[in-house]
């Protein structure tokens, strides 16, 4: 049965039953609650940890406390166990974030914080967070986390901090601000007073009062000093000729104090606290594991771990309890390093072997930690051991990496500082670096671990190990051409990752099939792309892969977007931010894109900007990947049909900039799609023309087309491709073409095969919720719904889209329209084709005979249908013709 750990971490520190009051830093500390930050910064063993704990157990604000390790400098372990520690006074806080904490991608650590302080404002009562030994704090990240606490903390808080030395926080600005209470080792020494109590009541010493002065002297008051002399002098009887033997400073005083100590005591206690010196925390079972091999050796009489722990803590010697049933210990630091100076000078002159001794007891600790199901800190130990082999095995897990379990930074340290031939014997260690890089985003790292993963690996005979770890650096190889959309490399890689793969290697085959989804998705072939998702997603869910059912999920989400199917479309995509928490993960950025894209087609541009913002900022965080390209040309896209024309033309230079710097080449056609659209807006019709020419956009050269009033030439463009898009089941391509080959055909003058076109569009399009598709075609595609609905053509949807018309910018237009078509009642006949025409190069202002050479017909012609014209719109002459129909809106 495992026996927990973490709680250790935050327990306070208890004081013990004879303990010397200090009243006179009771209310400094009392004082400094009023500001954001106290600091207690000093020394070792100045007694630091010992005043907060006496503090707090006469204050009634509840506290949060952190005893914190060289292991926390991870951000991840470091924010699990800080939101721990919150969690003692407020239960749910960070329950989120903590979900968050378990994936692959961790969210900035910025939006992590504000988010956990958002989360702390329901903390009603005041409290205190306590971080102990925070000196042990090296990772740039955490510091900046804990400066953005301080910064925003609710005011409801107050942060402690216990260090050695000064961290690297803004101090300076906190106390120009009056925010910081500093305690440092010049008010922690003991007075005199002080030092008198502590030698008598605690230490239970009979001093003269010259003696109890000559030691605070010769100790400076020092805490840790003064207590190693009264441990020493139990075992004197002539204190005053000891005192007066030692002298020096601290370091060389502390060398002599804790020999002295160490004679004082048994064979056997000197021996436990030498040998468990190499442990951070000590359980009974724990320091049983380490010494029995020691006790057998000498044949000495074996004293159980827990009963020599007990009167450890009874003596006063440096012990500190991390929990209300005396457990878990551990010595005070500077006497642990103490202890560790003392072993390694104990074995060297015994057996000249420090190193093998000490991987002895290393292996020993691991041993026992993975025997209880205490993986992490069984591969420190093996670490400290050098042995690769066992730190190998641990870190591979058994079945789920120590990387899927928030230990990211010491599996890269280690394996940083492993020698190239080290690794190159064990290839399995390569293809784990190359995994755990492509985890943290160094990405231009991977492939160097993987050439030498491969070169190790070709001197070896394959069996089922090497083929599977031939089919891990196809995986990661696949997963590598997912960021870059190299169809044929992701399939190569893909195929070649199942083939090798163990069938029984979850994960990576999970992750593989995702990714040959994502290859089938790029090619077009949907239904393979859905098939692979569906088995990766129930891979995933039924093995607890996170990352891979967000990103399967992800991609049934495309899928069912493009067999425009956007209400289920939409509810995947929320499942992917409801398991992407809060702060997200940077993958939601592609819910956020699809939900914008959904939203804009149902019409909610407001709703559908949010999510594009989201998703524009979420992109930020990944490396060299196109995903804030894409983002950006849509938001352009959305600012453009609100009418912000300038700010959705600078938003795609920028998008245009990046991709042609970064070759993002599968968004330069998207990009050059919507230059043409707004060059269609400027009314730029040349160059809208020839970027569709040159970028060969079959869409935007039907645009253009229309634009231009030559049908035909639409009408060429757009059937090849609506066929295209049928043969390959491309379902929202074939719906697109349709709506607007239905508008060209109206225009045209096909009415009759335009309506046709559209009662298919229409049933296509009901189901989703369709509305932006077809009032983007604009005023044309008014008409077009107009003469439908006249026709009785699915009356409730016609009746939703034209309603949608008239709350949008193409209100003028519509209403000029209307006012047309009241007007087309009470006339004979419409314009035909012809007629419009000429209409048209009349507004032009060209002469008649410039009109027949225009048209290739007699001039004769011209006369008779300017003739019609005119009386069709009750004018008389050219202009009033020309006002007339630009009234009506028939240019």
């Amino acid at each position: 049965m495992s026996i927990p750990i973490l709680s250790t971490k935050l327990y306070i520190p208890p004081l013990r039953s004879k303990a010397v009051l200090r009243p006179r830093l009771i209310e400094l500390l009392n004082e400094g609650v009023q500001r954001k930050l106290t600091l207690l910064s000093a020394s070792p063993g100045s007694g630091k940890t010992t005043l907060v704990s006496q503090w707090l157990s006469c204050c009634s604000q509840p506290a949060a406390w952190l005893s914190l390790e060289e292991g926390d400098n991870d951000p991840v372990c470091f924010l699990t166990y800080l939101i721990a520690a919150l969690q003692t006074i407020e239960p749910n806080i960070g329950e989120g974030i903590l979900g968050l904490l378990q994936t692959t991608q961790l969210p900035p650590i910025e939006s992590i914080v504000t988010t956990l302080i958002n989360e702390m404002t329901v903390i009603r009562d005041h409290f205190i967070l306590v971080l102990d030994d925070y000196h042990v704090i090296a990772a740039g990240p955490i510091d900046h986390a804990i400066t953005l606490l301080i910064e925003r903390m609710p005011p409801q808080m107050h942060l402690i901090i216990v260090t050695r030395k000064n961290p690297r926080l803004p101090l300076a600005r906190l106390r120009v601000r009056d925010q910081l209470t500093e305690v440092n080792t010049a008010h922690l020494r003991f007075t005199s007073s002080e030092a008198a109590e502590f030698l008598g009541e605690v230490m239970e010493l009979n001093l003269s009062s010259e003696n109890v002065a000559l030691l605070e002297s010769r100790t400076e008051g020092w805490i840790a000093g003064l207590q190693l002399a009264a441990l020493s002098m139990q075992g004197h009887k002539d204190p005053t000729s000891f005192i007066q033997s030692f002298t020096g400073s601290h370091r060389f005083l502390l060398d002599y104090l804790v020999e002295e100590v160490l004679q004082q005591q048994s064979a056997s206690v000197r021996s436990f606290l030498l040998h468990t010196s190499i442990l951070d925390r000590l359980c009974g079972p724990l320091c049983d594991a380490i010494l029995r091999c020691e006790v057998e050796e000498h044949s000495g009489s074996f004293i159980s771990g827990q009963d020599t722990l007990e009167y450890l803590e009874h003596a006063n010697l440096f012990l500190i309890p991390l929990d209300n049933e005396r457990r878990w210990y551990r010595y005070h630091h500077l006497f642990a390093d103490l202890l560790k100076k003392q072993l390694h000078q104990s074995i060297i002159s015994n057996s000249g072997n420090d190193e093998r001794v000490t991987a002895g007891l290393h292996v020993r600790a691991s041993i026992w930690y993975e025997n209880h199901n205490l993986a992490v800190d069984s591969f420190h130990h093996a670490v400290a051991a050098k042995d690769i082999e066992r730190a190998a095995r641990l870190m591979e897990g058994d079945g789920m990496p120590l990387i899927f379990r928030g230990a990211v930074a010491p599996v890269i340290q280690w394996l940083d500082s492993i020698p190239n031939e080290e690794m190159d014997a064990r290839p399995s260690l390569w293809v784990m670096y190359a995994s755990v890089l492509l985890m943290v985003g160094r990405m231009t790292e991977v492939e160097q671990k993987l050439q030498a993963a491969e070169k190790a690996l070709q001197g070896i005979e394959q069996d089922n190990k090497s083929r599977d770890l031939i089919g891990h650096v196809a995986s990661i190889r696949a997963t590598l051409a997912v960021s870059k959309h190299e169809v044929e490399t992701i399939i190569t890689e893909s195929h070649r990752a199942l083939d090798y793969l163990r069938p029984d290697n979850l994960p990576v085959r999970t992750a593989t099939i995702w990714t040959l989804g994502y290859a089938y998705q790029l090619q077009g072939e949907r239904a393979a792309a859905g098939k692979a998702y569906a088995e990766a997603l129930s891979i995933s869910q039924k093995i607890g892969h996170v990352m891979i059912t967000i990103l399967a999920t992800l991609g049934i989400g495309n899928i069912e977007e493009a067999a425009n199917q956007l209400y289920e479309a939409a509810e995947s995509y929320r499942r992917v931010l409801d398991m992407a928490g809060n702060p997200p993960l940077p993958v939601a950025c592609e819910a956020h894109l699809g939900l914008a894209r959904i939203l804009y087609e149902w019409n909610d541009l407001d709703a559908s900007l949010q999510h594009i913002q989201q998703a524009v900022q979420l992109a930020k965080q990944f490396e060299r990947t196109d995903r804030g390209v894409a983002s950006e040309v849509f938001l352009a896209r959305l600012m453009l049909v609100r009418g912000e024309l300038s700010t959705a033309a600078a938003i795609l230079a920028r998008a245009n900039h990046h991709a042609q710097q970064q070759q993002f080449v599968k968004q330069l056609p998207y990009i050059a799609a919507l230059q043409v659209l707004i060059l269609l807006h400027e009314g730029s019709l040349a160059q809208a023309t020839h970027l569709a020419q040159k970028d060969e956009l079959p869409i935007s050269q039907a645009r253009v087309y229309l634009a231009q009033g030559d049908t035909s030439a639409a009408l060429t463009v757009l059937e090849p491709l609506r066929e295209q898009a049928e043969a390959r089941g491309l379902e929202d391509e074939r719906l697109k073409v349709m709506v607007i080959q239905a508008v060209a055909l109206h225009a045209h003058g096909e009415k009759l095969r335009a309506l046709q076109l559209l009662a298919v569009a229409l049933m296509m399009a009901e189901p989703g919720g369709f509305i932006r598709t077809f009032v983007d075609e604009g005023i044309l595609m008014y008409r077009l719904l107009c003469e439908a609905a006249n026709h009785e053509m699915m009356p409730t949807y016609l009746v939703k889209l034209l309603s949608e018309f008239k709350s949008v910018e193409l209100k003028s237009e519509v209403k000029s329209d209307q006012r047309q078509a009241q007007f087309t009642k009470s006339l004979i006949e419409p314009l035909s084709g012809r007629e419009l025409e000429v209409l048209r190069l009349i507004a032009e202002g060209l002469s008649n005979r410039e009109i027949s050479e225009r048209l290739f017909i007699a001039l004769s012609t011209v006369k008779g249908h300017t003739r019609i014209i005119f009386d069709k719109l009750q004018v008389g002459r050219r202009t009033e013709a020309v006002a007339r129909a630009r009234e009506w809106n028939l240019l």
